[in-house]
């Protein structure tokens, strides 16, 4: 019993130190060629919203919220590839199947 604790402890302070690993990792996703970028931090929380003047005056609204998307949905999948390949570098979670 006391090992099975001992192991949730050592899995707590491996999940803690990934993810102050990846608070300092970033990723930047855009759309609209470029117009509308997001940039995500590895805990997977937005850190910044840019949307390009020019394109707040030609885009519709229903335009300009499907960039956002598309941006968001980059950043994401670019973040993800960041974390899975610290989380390999700290060799992972051993256990966790």
């Amino acid at each position: 019993m006391f090992e099975k604790l001992k192991y949730m402890k050592d899995l707590r302070g491996q999940a803690k130190q990934m993810q102050n690993a990846l608070a300092g990792e970033t990723a930047e996703g855009s759309a609209a060629w470029g117009k509308v970028k997001i940039i995500m931090n590895g805990n997977q929380e937005i850190l910044s919203v840019t949307i390009d003047q020019e394109l707040m005056k030609v885009e519709t609204k229903d335009k300009l919220e499907s960039a956002v998307k598309e941006a968001t949905n980059d950043v994401i999948k670019k973040i993800q590839k960041i974390m899975a390949e610290k989380m390999r570098a700290m060799g992972g979670f051993p256990g966790l199947q």
